[in-house]
């Protein structure tokens, strides 16, 4: 018998690593440019900010009507080393 070892937590943390390697290049984005930075689908990408901000490796900051999301500093620094 086949079982598949996708889980619903492997694929949010995969996400969520596209995602942080998205914020990290970018700097940071509302939720259409990281879409666009990273080719996951809206609600995908949803699901992977959840994680990040679950874990504190994101902040959000309101900019107009806008919600636009980025790498804590220490997240974006360790990436440097």
């Amino acid at each position: 018998m086949h079982y598949d070892r996708t889980t619903v937590e492997s694929i949010f943390g995969m996400n969520a690593g596209v995602v942080w390697e998205a914020l990290n290049e970018k700097g940071s984005g509302n939720v259409d440019n990281i879409v666009k930075a990273t080719g996951l689908k809206r609600e995908l990408v949803y699901g992977a900010l959840g994680w990040l901000g679950r874990e504190n490796k994101i902040v959000m900051e309101r900019r107009g009507r806008a919600m636009v999301f980025s790498l804590r500093e220490a997240e974006a620094r360790w990436k440097c080393l």
